[in-house]
């Protein structure tokens, strides 16, 4: 009897680390499919904001992470980081 796996799916994830903490606090934001470390409370507010927005794109246009293109996911992200 062999034991056959199925393949694994393809897996993508962010991550968003923030160096400009300076006030002690440890900050740590998990989704499913991203990671952000560390940075100042302004920082990583802006960073989550940054990638909810992201996976709401890639939502809309109907795209998993591990299937979109480095040049198109550069765009969605400069796209969806606040202002």
């Amino acid at each position: 009897m062999t034991n056959k796996r199925k393949p694994a799916a393809p897996k993508a994830s962010l991550l968003g680390l923030g160096l400009d903490n300076t006030d002690g606090h440890k900050r740590l934001t998990t989704g499913e499919q991203f990671a952000i470390v560390g940075g100042s409370a302004e920082t990583h507010d802006r960073m989550t904001e940054t990638v909810v927005k992201t996976f709401e794109e890639l939502k809309t246009r109907g795209k998993p992470l591990h299937k979109v293109e480095p040049n198109e996911l550069a765009e969605i992200l400069h796209k969806s980081t606040p202002r």
